[in-house]
């Protein structure tokens, strides 16, 4: 085998930690969105709309599919 056969791949081991940097803070994101509502229907909950889950898991969210983007893109040094 030659030595350039390490180059097989696509992706180096840095883009392959972003990604998974980029999933981990969507899953995040997602689960800081999740809940909020009332187990009785016709009782309104104030906390479906908390700080938490209108501004901050949003913004998880979209940070992390930035970061996973900018893992698929970045390029890969030999």
């Amino acid at each position: 085998m030659s030595e350039n056969s390490n180059n097989d791949f696509a992706f180096g081991k840095q883009n392959y930690i972003l990604v998974a940097i980029g999933a981990a803070l969507a899953i995040l994101g997602y689960l800081l969105m999740s809940g909020g509502g009332s187990d009785d229907p016709t009782v309104f909950s104030e906390e479906l709309f908390s700080t938490r889950r209108m501004i901050v898991a949003p913004i998880l969210i979209l940070a992390g599919l930035g970061v996973v983007g900018y893992g698929i893109m970045k390029k890969v040094k030999d």
